[in-house]
């Protein structure tokens, strides 16, 4: 659960405009789509994901694009259609999350767009593997609301297995100087969160990493459930079967949870992709469900359009026929409170 200052920080970005009453105006329509198994869509989503770019400077193995087998064009959000996309959606929409594939502070203008968000009083969160050089002044300047730093290991072998081209000795300097930059300038944000990513080579370090974010100062450390893809994939779960998503069978797995015929994201967080494109939700990775494109149509068009509302009748009647939804986070514990 969120902090205290961070609850203040996302409730005050509500209160603006008719972001409130848009809020409660889509959950009515989520809950009332459920109850009568018909579409009801009258309001705009509350949050929205952006994508910076697609493009990642590590090869992660079970990131499809840092393993290479993410189907799309490659390339960078202009910072004249985020704009756009934010000038459509501010009046209704209260967060905005930034990142979706690939490592967001590659795009030269990402810190421009998280500052001309900030201008609106959107909340803003983004996440970042931090091996990269970053302007941390200008990150804490900028408005961001929270900032997600992906670090799976205390010991450069444990994070070099996983984390392919990256560097920890960078990762753990900018993670510390984002801890102390703050304090220096006496900033209340970005919330700074280490997310770790609990997998079979690193579930040792689950103690000494509690105690080093504390030693750090970072404001949260959370732990995250790994997401897997086929059965060779297998041999990244973690050997203790709590600290996991998945049931596994004979050369096999499964979500722990019953798949519903039901999915929150395609109510309240769409996702627009550099190139424009609009994503049901970030388990699209492909794009395999066409919705349309931002610089064609404009964000409500799309949102209140036929593609995604046949999208959303087809979740409400069966969801498990979509690969996509079958290894969805919707409805699980992906973070773990240990």
């Amino acid at each position: 659960m969120p902090g205290i200052g961070e609850s203040i920080l996302f409730t005050k970005a509500y209160l603006r405009g008719s972001r409130l009453p848009n809020l409660a105006g889509i959950y009515t329509d989520y809950r009332l789509s459920l109850l009568t198994r018909r579409i009801r869509v009258k309001h705009l989503p509350p949050a929205l994901m952006i994508e910076p770019t697609n493009i990642c400077n590590l090869k992660c193995p079970l990131c499809p694009s840092g393993n290479g087998s993410l189907q799309r064009p490659r390339g960078m959000m202009s910072l004249d259609i985020f704009k756009g996309i934010v000038d459509q959606v501010m009046h209704s929409t209260g967060m905005l999350i930034l990142w979706n594939q690939g490592e967001s502070f590659l795009n030269p203008d990402f810190y421009a767009m998280i500052e001309y968000a900030a201008e609106q009083k959107l909340y803003t969160m983004s996440s970042s593997n931090a091996s990269l050089d970053l302007d941390i002044p200008r990150i804490i300047k900028s408005g961001l609301s929270r900032l997600i730093i992906s670090m799976d290991g205390i010991s450069k072998d444990t994070y070099d297995s996983y984390r392919v081209n990256g560097s920890f000795e960078k990762v753990l300097a900018n993670l510390k100087e984002l801890a102390k930059t703050k304090r220096i300038l006496n900033s209340a944000t970005p919330i700074v969160v280490w997310q770790f990513i609990v997998m079979k080579h690193n579930e040792h370090e689950i103690g000494q990493v509690k105690r080093m974010a504390k030693s750090f100062g970072v404001d949260r450390l959370e732990f995250k459930t790994v997401q897997i893809y086929s059965k060779d994939d297998l041999k990244y779960l973690p050997s203790d079967h709590k600290l996991s998503r998945y049931s596994l069978g004979y050369d096999s797995f499964e979500l722990k949870t019953q798949l519903l015929n039901r999915c929150r994201r395609l109510w309240t967080q769409p996702v627009i992709n550099w190139d424009g494109e609009m994503s049901i939700c970030c388990y699209d990775k492909d794009l395999s469900f066409k919705i349309g494109n931002i610089r064609e149509h404009s964000f409500t068009d799309l949102w209140f359009g036929d593609a995604m509302n046949r999208m959303r009748q087809a979740v409400l009647t069966n969801r498990a026929r979509y690969d996509i939804c079958r290894n969805c986070g919707e409805g699980i514990v992906q973070k773990l409170h240990i």
